[in-house]
């Protein structure tokens, strides 16, 4: 027998959830047609705006083409988007109000229109097996006359999950100033060049989890951005399949508010035109405290760029423009990738302003190679004010990994292959200080030169890290500031260093 206290308690349960239990609203109630031809943006309004005013729930969106213009969610309202259901965005700009942002920041200068909008809320969302298409193709023409697809700004509570996303003719997704925001299993196809459709965008947002996303875009995959004054920090991202035509994950450029507690993990990039990972410090504010690890990465066009630029942009267009910022505090853990380019990856500061406290852990890069030695002697522009990009530099003086302005560089388990033989450098560091280089590796193929190139290095430590044949030197040295390099041999044979005669005869010595 089933006792009367056991009955009471599932009495009182039942009645706590029927209570608590959040009413719906279907769209089709509310006159909305689906069929794709006729305009449904006031009735699927109307329902969105009757859900928010019973308290929140769920406006369901049944099998069909809902046609619409803008839509701005209320507090705790989620649209539910059924298998066979599409939202499907007007190809009329004149569908899309301009509506001005709650808070500053600078992609207010981008665009003004959007699909699906939902600004000062809280508790909002999208999920569903559904789709999202922005019809982006009818649009064309500056950022003003594109309508981003989906825009949260400053919102608290945001969950968008299952949902796929597609064709849109801005930015995909814009997350601003948003805190407690959680994205999962979202499909991204949205792969069309020179129309700015980055896959996902955090900006100046806190408390973010994304995983399990599935991203194929024309512009960058996972950005994340700081275009107002705040950081963007505290964010999880794990578990996502990333292609793009840009970079796959980056930091910036919009960097005016910094980022700090940033995690990357576990997660695969193919098919990217530009970098696979992209930190990018170059409007003033602070970067640190970011991990990467475990990504595998094929055919990209650069794995990794790390940049401290001085691009200065502003929050908003005439604020006074913000001096250098400051990059520190990255790990990079556990990558390997394949390069469709001969560019070598590359972390670069500012003349007095490095960058920082980087460490490099289980990395193995390989890329195309076929450079000559005579690169190794080009002159490099420093650029500061110039947009970041891997290729930003030209071709540069190593085919593996470039570091010029670094303190507190630490290289441990590298490995840097070539496709074809190259006679650059493995490793190129120039005004660099406070390195530690553990077991490197370059090519299998015996070359000539040097392994590894110093020019005015200050205090490092090489061990276990060898040339490869009689005819590689282990590292060259030059310029007059090089002091306190320490290699340490081994029982089989001496390390061969080769030294310019602007180099100080004490500036290195050998160590057991």
């Amino acid at each position: 027998m089933v006792s009367r206290r056991v009955l009471l308690g599932c009495s009182l349960l039942a009645g706590r959830l029927a209570r608590t239990a959040e009413p719906a609203e279907n769209v089709r109630s509310s006159g909305a047609a689906g069929d794709g031809a006729k305009l449904d943006t006031a009735a699927i309004q109307a329902a969105i705006d009757k859900c928010g005013a019973a308290g929140g729930g769920e406006v369901l969106f049944p099998p069909g083409r809902y046609l619409t213009g803008t839509l701005r969610l209320r507090d705790r309202v989620t649209l539910r988007l059924d298998a066979g259901a599409v939202i499907l965005g007007s190809p009329r700009l004149a569908d899309y109000p301009v509506l001005k942002d709650s808070i500053p920041s600078y992609t207010s200068t981008y665009t003004d229109r959007c699909l699906i909008r939902a600004d000062g809320a809280a508790e909002v969302g999208i999920r569903g097996p559904g789709t999202i298409d922005g019809n982006g193709s009818a649009f064309a023409g500056e950022y003003k006359l594109r309508p981003y697809l989906v825009r949260f700004i400053s919102c608290r509570g945001v969950h968008v999950e299952g949902v796929t996303l597609r064709d849109s003719a801005m930015w995909v997704q814009h997350y601003l100033d948003c805190e407690g925001v959680y994205i999962n299993d979202v499909r991204v196809r949205s792969r069309r060049p020179h129309v700015n459709n980055d896959g996902i965008d955090i900006d100046s947002s806190r408390l973010v989890r994304i995983s399990n996303c599935d991203i194929d875009c024309g512009d960058d995959a996972i950005v994340l951005k700081a275009t107002a004054a705040t950081p963007c920090r505290d964010v999880v991202i794990a578990n996502c399949i990333l292609s793009t035509l840009c970079n796959a994950f980056k930091l910036g450029t919009e960097s005016v508010g910094g980022f700090d507690n940033i995690v990357l993990t576990n997660c695969e990039v193919h098919n990217t035109n530009l970098a696979g990972i992209a930190l990018e410090e170059v409007d003033g504010g602070s970067l640190g405290r970011v991990s990467i690890s475990n990504v595998v990465m094929r055919d990209v066009g650069c794995p990794i760029f790390l940049r401290l630029g001085n691009r200065g942009r502003p929050v908003t267009e005439g604020d006074p423009r913000p001096g250098i910022g400051a990059f520190s505090g990255v790990t990079i853990r556990g990558v390997q990738a394949t390069s469709t380019t001969a560019a070598a990856c590359s972390i670069t500061g500012l003349p007095g302003r490095p960058v920082e406290d980087v460490l490099l852990d289980d990395i193995r890069i390989t890329t195309q190679g076929g450079g000559d030695a005579a690169l190794a002697a080009r002159e490099i522009a420093e650029r500061p004010e110039a947009y970041p990009e891997f290729s930003m530099f030209g071709p540069l003086p190593a085919h593996g990994l470039y570091c010029r302005h670094v303190s507190g560089l630490s290289l441990n388990r590298v490995s840097l292959r070539v496709v074809k033989p190259d006679g650059r450098p493995a490793l190129f560091a120039d005004d660099a200080e406070n390195l530690a280089i553990s077991d490197l590796k370059g090519p299998g193929e015996p070359a000539a030169g040097a392994l590894m190139e110093f020019h005015n290095v200050r205090t490092a430590r090489v061990r276990e890290t060898r040339a490869v044949g009689a005819r590689q030197a282990l590292l060259r040295l030059a310029g007059r500031q090089c002091s306190d390099i320490a290699i340490a041999g081994d029982d089989r044979e001496a390390p061969s260093v080769v030294a310019a005669a602007d180099v100080p005869s004490t500036a290195w010595r050998l160590i057991r």
